[in-house]
């Protein structure tokens, strides 16, 4: 969203870690067939109730989920304190707490599902997986690398192991690694697990299947970073194109291929061609999740970069702010993507030399980021830079030397722990 003599972030690449989408992992009833205990009159209502809070999260009611969830969770502790519904369940709970940026609640979850898993099936079995991936991709969001990679390279042995080395969801895992080693700016060690992902998904699925298709985007997203436009276009082309076919051109996946489309286009500057993708990825999210879901938000940010860029300015803030209202109410105030947008924000407001209203924004994303992801996360040394350029704007350069220097030390501490 910036100018290149303002705050930079997040609007152009690389995305700041943590701040990409993560999957909600429930547990794989394709991986294995796993035991249960015999089933109990109440059994009837869990079932239920996992159906229930199944649908309200495809449907965005993610308030809904929580509910469901909580009384499965309930029912479930009837079973037994080891019994792999509660696992499951806690771990499908956990999953959600991470899209909604309740990390704290997820890591209690999540660990309490996978003690529960170990002690009924041991340290090995494929049950274990998803859990660990759900822990894998909170350690990445959190800056805890090294934690990230144990449960996701343990995740990965156990796949490779119990489904072979070309399973899908082995392609998957490689996915999750890869997003960690880009966190930490590894690039060139992400790419030859995402070629190696994408490569797992050909051959297990065929080259017209929409799990190629988004292994296809997770590269494609690689290149982006990497300004590598020439290669991303045609995986992002590939990737909408099968969709498409499998999908049916209405269908809010489809939509999502459109807007990586477009965030290609907006960086190659073909605005026209970027807003008009995304004007019909946003009717179609209208149309299918409904105004309020978070994905219509998303898309809200792509399509006020653009009006940023074309220099259409109000609309661009409108945007902005719309995109912020929706995604604070969706995942909450201290969610990674609000806090980017507060970042966004305020370096428009920087840029326009709105001085007072930039300073309350990134005051609010540095708070907000301190609590949610720690004093040391990257995502906090982001925030530091760009409110020490508006000190240094304003003729507080004493306070503006402080924050930079928090921000280095911070830099420093990642380099060390890689």
């Amino acid at each position: 969203m910036s100018s290149p003599s303002g705050p930079q972030e997040p609007n152009h690449p690389p995305p700041p870690p943590g701040v990409e989408r993560r999957a909600w992992g429930r547990y794989p009833t394709d991986l294995a067939t796993v035991p249960l205990p015999p089933t109990v009159a109440r059994d009837t209502l869990w079932t239920t109730l996992i159906k229930a809070g199944t649908e309200a999260y495809q449907e965005g009611r993610y308030q809904d989920v929580e509910k469901y969830f909580l009384k499965a969770i309930a029912e479930a502790e009837k079973f037994g304190p080891n019994d792999l519904r509660l696992a499951a369940n806690l771990n499908d709970l956990g999953g959600l707490y991470l899209v909604q940026g309740k990390y704290s609640l997820t890591e209690t979850l999540c660990k309490r599902s996978l003690r529960i898993a170990e002690i009924v099936l041991g340290q090995h079995h494929v049950f274990l997986t998803t859990t660990l991936n759900n822990l894998g991709q909170l350690f990445d969001i959190q800056g805890r690398y090294a934690e990230a990679e144990t449960c996701l390279e343990k995740a990965l042995v156990i796949l490779e192991s119990d489904q072979g080395i070309a399973s899908p969801h082995v392609g998957y895992t490689l996915s999750l690694l890869a997003r960690v080693y880009r966190s930490q700016g590894r690039d060139a060690a992400a790419a030859p697990l995402l070629r190696r992902s994408l490569e797992i998904m050909t051959t297990a699925h065929g080259p017209h299947h929409v799990e190629t298709a988004a292994a296809q985007g997770n590269l494609a997203k690689l290149y982006l970073a990497q300004g590598r436009y020439d290669e991303a276009e045609p995986l992002l082309r590939r990737s909408l194109a099968i969709l498409k076919k499998n999908l049916g051109p209405a269908n809010f996946e489809v939509a999502l291929a459109r807007q990586r489309l477009a965030i290609l286009f907006e960086r190659q500057g073909k605005h026209l061609q970027a807003k008009r993708l995304l004007r019909r990825a946003l009717a179609t999210l209208e149309q299918t999740l409904g105004a309020e879901h978070p994905e219509v938000s998303r898309l809200l940010n792509n399509l006020a970069g653009i009006y940023h860029a074309q220099g259409k300015v109000v609309r661009a803030k409108q945007l902005l702010r719309q995109s912020l209202a929706g995604l604070r109410k969706a995942l909450g105030p201290g969610h990674p993507e609000v806090t980017a947008l507060l970042n966004n924000l305020a370096a428009l407001h920087f840029n326009q030399c709105e001085f007072t209203e930039a300073e309350m924004l990134f005051r609010q994303a540095l708070v907000l980021r301190e609590e949610t992801l720690g004093p040391d996360h990257p995502q906090v040394a982001a925030v530091l830079r760009n409110y020490a350029r508006l000190l240094r704007e304003t003729n507080r350069d004493a306070e503006a030397d402080q924050l930079e220097a928090r921000a280095q030390a911070i830099g420093e501490k990642q380099t060390a722990g890689r």
